[in-house]
């Protein structure tokens, strides 16, 4: 039994404090900085203030069978929140490309809020660019001179969805605007006559739409009624359909909650329903509104607005991608053109300076590795027996979909796109042969035996891969510089781990040309006075960039290895390894291994 004390937290945190590691090595670990969250009673429970009374849902129960319409707000929700707002030219580029994914619906801006967002819509109209079938939507504030400024903008399309919100908010209702709810709702009713006033004299037909906006920080009652005094005025028909949105503006709470909002709305229309379109406009402040979505479309909700891949104001709007392939995942068709995942992801960063994340959704280039060898190995065994089995349905282990069905590949995510040949390829060689590679090398072992799997153009089988790492690491031939022997001393100081210390060396190498050379040096470490000796008599200027080492088995035969960064002048680098009974000599053989790539333009 230890009779070590165990060490409290703050013990943890005080002080460095220095770990010996299996491998016999040692690492230091820093004392943490870290801050405690403040009292948490300073937030109040959403429920506490918005609770929803609805004890028989039916949403639980509910399949999306269908694809809601979609609405991409991409150029307006997601260009204001952009460093860099889209020019005229860009718009143009992702209007077309929007209009190519098949959206049907796209809000192409706010043109009353600024000269450029009034000259991108006149652009697309002026120049016929939008075809038939797609519906430009405008946002508006409920302000008249807005209101008119946006149907100006509008004037000679054949049919527009006017997007008039104003914000029914408790908070914003006290805080902003210091109005009650009939205040607001005249607010609302207003405009709503304005919009029917110009709609009659416009020379294309207007479709409304209405938010209250931050619906989830509006009392329920108060958003049914202010919803019904709209609808009230603009008098819609089955053939001239309202639309409701009901916005997420913040996500405030669990998405079970929005769905119970959205199902609650829903039965406060039901006699109108054939007039009416309930639609979502959920955010991302809880990173949950993907999630949101789909519970919303399980409760009544048929339309959707968001962006592609969630760009938008803070955490972003919902990700139509990711909510459209969860879709398609199900066996639902999406009804938008998502077989090019890449390339979508690739021209939306051009134009937004957003990339997608590695770990995003479908789309991130990661998203179909498996780093575990033993997942690579499941996902090969499925593939083989998806395609062997010409199976009618996709089941393949770690894989929710089939990869190439958005335009991604099997081998190249394996091999070249992903980690998951670096990783692997590290698995092999640990397991089979006990080489523990740094994370860092696993790009330029990777890189050997991609190599070799294009040249023999077969599977690259374990044996395969050790061979190719030996080559190129261990036993390399026709190199600048071979181990012959190297010893080394103390010269100052009673130890070497005492910080006045310096080692001298003796270096014997083999040229390529056969020639034995001796080289002496000095340092503050065997490897430091080895890098001193092989610079002082003419070798290529360099710097050491990584070490590490470990044992090769066990027992008094156990063999080291080492693996060694270098980076020579201009900023070219190279990982080599080693391995002898010595450890200082192992860690010299891995020394003169990466030099040796490093000259070689490895």
């Amino acid at each position: 039994m230890s009779s070590k004390p165990t060490p409290t937290t703050s013990d943890l945190a005080s002080k460095d404090r220095q770990i010996k590691l299996p491998s016999g090595g040692t690492c230091i670990l820093k004392p943490l900085s870290l801050r405690a969250l403040p009292n948490h009673n300073k937030y109040r429970p959403y429920l506490e203030q918005f609770q929803v009374e609805l004890p028989e849902r039916s949403w639980p129960q509910n399949k999306i069978l269908k694809a809601p319409t979609w609405c991409s707000v991409d150029l307006r929700d997601g260009n204001q929140a952009l460093i860099n707002p889209l020019s005229i030219e860009q718009k143009l580029q992702f209007f077309q490309y929007l209009v190519g994914l098949n959206f049907k619906e796209i809000e192409i801006g706010f043109p009353s809020a600024s000269t450029i967002e009034f000259e991108f819509t006149r652009c697309l109209i002026d120049n016929n660019l939008i075809p038939e079938g797609v519906i430009p939507q405008v946002l508006t504030q409920a302000r008249d001179h807005l209101i008119e400024r946006s149907f100006a903008a509008l004037k000679g399309c054949k049919k527009a969805i006017v997007h008039l919100y104003n914000s029914t908010s408790e908070l914003q209702r006290r805080v902003v605007y210091q109005k009650d709810q009939n205040e607001i709702t005249t607010i609302a009713v207003a405009a709503v006559k304005r919009i029917k006033e110009l709609a009659q004299d416009a020379d294309f037909e207007t479709i409304l739409e209405y938010s209250p906006e931050s619906f989830t920080g509006t009392e329920l009652p108060f958003a049914a009624d202010i919803c019904r005094a709209v609808m009230d005025v603009w008098q819609p028909t089955s053939a001239n359909k309202l639309i409701f949105n009901w916005p997420a503006t913040v996500e405030m709470s669990t998405p079970n909650i929005y769905a119970d909002q959205i199902e609650w709305m829903c039965q406060q229309f039901t006699a109108e329903k054939d007039a009416l379109v309930f639609s979502v406009h959920p955010h991302n402040d809880r990173g949950t509104a993907v999630a949101a979505a789909e519970l919303a479309l399980l409760a009544g909700a048929n339309r959707v607005e968001g962006t592609l891949f969630g760009n938008g104001e803070r955490t972003g709007n919902v990700d139509i991608i990711t909510l459209a392939l969860n879709l398609f995942s199900q066996g639902v068709d999406p009804q938008l053109v998502l077989g090019d995942i890449p390339g979508l992801a690739e021209i939306t960063g051009q134009l937004t300076e957003l990339p997608v994340h590695e770990r995003h959704p479908y789309a991130g280039k990661l998203v179909f590795t498996a780093f575990s060898g033993s997942h690579q190995d499941a996902i090969r065994k499925g593939l083989a027996t998806f395609k062997s089995s010409k199976a009618a349905n996709w089941e393949v282990p770690y894989l929710a979909i089939d990869p190439a069905d958005i335009g991604r590949a099997y081998e190249p995510l394996v091999r070249i796109n992903s980690q998951s040949g670096k990783g692997g390829i590290a698995f092999i060689l640990e397991t089979n042969f006990g080489y523990l590679l740094p994370k860092k090398m696993h790009p330029e072992v990777s890189a050997i035996v991609q190599s070799l799997s294009e040249r023999t153009g077969r599977e690259v089988l374990s044996q395969d891969i050790f061979q190719a790492f030996s080559e190129a690491f261990l036993a390399q031939k026709d190199c600048a510089y071979r181990l012959v022997n190297f010893t080394s001393s103390v010269v100052e100081g009673e130890s070497i781990s005492d910080e006045s210390n310096s080692v001298e060396c003796q270096l014997v190498v083999r040229l390529s040309a056969g020639e034995e050379k001796r080289f002496s040096g000095s340092g503050n470490g065997p490897i430091d006075a080895c890098r001193d000796a092989l610079i002082r008599h003419g070798v290529p200027y360099f710097r050491l960039r990584d070490y590490s080492e470990h044992a090769l088995g066990e027992g008094s035969n156990a063999q080291a290895a080492a693996y060694v960064q270098v980076e020579l002048e201009g900023g070219k680098t190279a990982w080599g390894a080693g391995q002898h009974p010595n450890t200082t000599k192992a860690a010299v053989a891995a020394l003169l291994s990466a030099l040796n790539r490093a000259i070689a333009n490895v």
